[in-house]
């Protein structure tokens, strides 16, 4: 019965995620959509429940009356029959109503419904744009990831299992008391028309400061996970106590949230112990009044007084739940502000594979300026031969990072195209562009996974052999089998800590370049690829990275401008422009800005002193 019912959500769909609606009500049903039997089932149960056990309270009316008038000697045989009916729906009927609803909610909804609504977001999350992240904190897009989760699956269950609950549980109260004497239901409609003034005056000012918190919450957890991932230059500049008083910050701000929230409900809290008192105190007086006047039985005043001590305790519970659902509603709000953004790069709906067979590259008349006014790029134009390596030179900020950005497209042109063997690339799916080329950056990000899988990223159908192989040619493999980590793994199955902390600058890099080397894509892009490694390994990986080279179209961007002359052509850009080009030869002997870098660099690097502005990308 338990993997039943655990069977009925799958909570990792394969279809792709859409984009969720930017309005609240459709994003959410976008997500509860797929468990709509499941929810339906349970407002079924619920409903029933609530009428069986008001129901209850009824047949306890009438159970005081028959022991007040039925003699003991024939109670039995004048009322058997409803008793065991009493008897069977307490027995029987309440609690196989109570096991379906609670293996659908806590079986098929209470953890598979949140994974799915994180899996989904995940997968949606993952096609989000390069800049998207560029402008986030990691860590917050995590927390509100699993924030928004757990908001929607308590939102729907809170509103089914508290709103319905009590609709129809007060209903059937009022229905009740109304058919012994409708005198004593007036305080119950009235006790109604008060806390639903109060829900209306309270509720919507705990969900305001239900969101706030939401968002203090999750900016506070990215702080907190800023410092931890950046722990080392933390404690390289000592700034330790400064990063203390950095979370603390938005730890105070978060804790003043809680404050308001708390001072809400405390006047919530009081306003209700009042009305309930007023209830009780209002029937129990009409019951004994009535009673008197021989207009009620004891019974009804019986079942009247016990109802009203029941609601004293559900509305304490229907107010904890209904500022909870509020609390609830603005994470979820909040979240959508994220999980409902527009894709920034996407594919068009006739995208189709692109096809690299020679792997020529053509620039044309591209413009970009990361969407801000002036010009990165202007009226771009360069075309890159089939098998060609084409090395681009310049000060930072001249628009080289940005060319390779907008060759991968992180970002869309604003202006031109670029083409890839005569394919638009804007017209080809994001995946199939950079399945065919291969990059190494300098700024190597790793995964916090073993060095196998971090290798096999580049190829995961590639065997041992393979992985070996690309590590051996990449100069890896000497400090690979040296490798261990804190569960006792060690080489290729050690993990090396989020974003590769436990290595060094240079053994990252040789990683990084060991997974690129085992993608073996018809073009490659080296992007300061050798910047972390010192003189001695660079001169042992340059041949590797050579033959890596051979029957590829390579771009490559250094500083240090002798790891880039001996390639076919170079490309001197200067404030988005081609200023030069040619083989190192031919830009020397031209005297131009090519042969001033050459000349200024001291170990090997362009002068800092010469730089630009930094370039917006870098």
């Amino acid at each position: 019965m338990f993997a039943f019912f655990e069977r009925l959500v799958d909570p990792f769909p394969k279809e792709r995620p859409g984009r969720p609606p930017a309005t609240f009500f459709a994003f959410v049903w976008h997500y509860a959509r797929p468990m709509w039997r499941m929810l339906a089932l349970l407002a079924l149960t619920t409903a029933l429940i609530s009428v069986i056990e008001v129901s209850l309270f009824g047949f306890l009316g009438r159970i005081v009356d028959w022991l007040a008038a039925t003699p003991r000697e024939t109670l039995l045989a004048d009322k058997g029959w409803m008793l065991a009916g009493l008897a069977a729906v307490i027995l029987i009927l309440l609690p196989g109503t109570v096991l379906i609803q609670g293996f659908n909610q806590f079986q098929a909804l209470a953890g598979n419904f949140p994974m799915q609504v994180r899996w989904r977001m995940h997968n949606w999350m993952l096609g989000q744009s390069l800049g998207f992240f560029q402008d986030e904190f990691a860590g917050r897009i995590a927390t509100k990831l699993m924030q928004t989760a757990l908001a929607l699956r308590e939102g729907l269950l809170k509103c089914i299992e508290v709103m319905l609950y009590v609709a129809v549980y007060f209903t059937g109260v009022v229905v009740m008391v109304a058919a012994a004497d409708w005198v004593l239901a007036l305080p119950f409609v009235g006790w109604l028309a008060l806390y639903v003034v109060m829900l209306r005056w309270f509720l919507p000012r705990l969900g305001r400061v239900g969101g706030e918190q939401a968002n203090a919450r999750s900016v506070m957890t990215g702080r907190i996970v800023d410092a931890y991932a950046n722990i080392a230059t933390v404690k390289l500049f000592a700034h330790t106590r400064r990063e203390a008083e950095h979370a603390r910050t938005s730890m105070t701000e978060f804790l003043g949230t809680v404050h308001r929230q708390m001072r809400y409900v405390s006047g919530f809290y009081l306003c209700l112990y009042l009305l309930n008192s007023l209830l009780l105190f209002s029937v129990a007086a009409l019951g004994i009044g009535l009673w008197v006047s021989n207009a009620a039985t004891i019974g009804a005043v019986a079942a009247s007084v016990a109802l009203v001590l029941r609601l004293h305790g559900m509305s304490q519970w229907v107010m904890w739940e209904v500022a909870a659902l509020f609390e609830n509603i603005g994470t979820v709000q909040d979240g959508m502000g994220t999980f409902a953004k527009t894709v920034a790069v996407t594919d068009p709906a006739d995208a189709r594979e692109l096809v690299v067979q020679e792997g020529g590259i053509r620039f044309e008349r591209v413009t970009f300026a990361y969407g801000r006014k002036g010009r990165v790029l202007r009226d771009f134009a360069l075309d890159i031969k089939p098998g060609e390596k084409v090395g681009l030179v310049g000060r930072s900020g001249a628009g080289k990072s940005t060319l390779l950005n907008l060759l991968l497209r992180f970002y869309d042109v604003e202006g031109g195209r670029i083409r890839i063997d005569g394919q638009d690339i804007a017209a080809v799916t994001q995946d199939s562009l950079r399945r065919q080329i291969g990059v190494v950056t300098q700024d190597t990000s790793l995964l916090h996974r073993s060095i196998r899988e971090n290798v096999l990223y580049g190829r995961p159908d590639a065997d041992e052999a393979d992985v070996r192989r690309a590590l051996e040619r990449a100069q890896a493999a000497d400090f690979i089998d040296a490798l261990s980590d804190i569960d006792g793994r060690q080489g290729l199955d050690a993990e090396v800590g989020e974003r590769g902390v436990k290595l060094s600058g240079g053994q990252r890099q040789r990683i990084a370049i060991a997974r690129v080397m085992l993608k073996d894509a018809p073009i490659l892009l080296l992007d300061e690829a050798t910047s972390a490694l010192d003189s001695e390994v660079e001169a042992a990986i340059a041949q590797n990275l050579y033959a890596l080279m051979e029957g590829k179209t390579v771009i490559a961007v250094a500083h240090r401008l002798s790891t880039i002359a001996a390639l076919d052509r170079l490309v001197v850009l200067d404030e988005g422009r081609i200023v030069e080009e040619g083989s190192h030869a031919e830009l020397i002997a031209a005297g131009g800005l090519y042969a001033q870098l050459w000349a200024r660099q001291a170990g090997g690097f362009i002068d800092a002193s010469e730089d630009g502005a930094l370039e917006a990308a870098q």
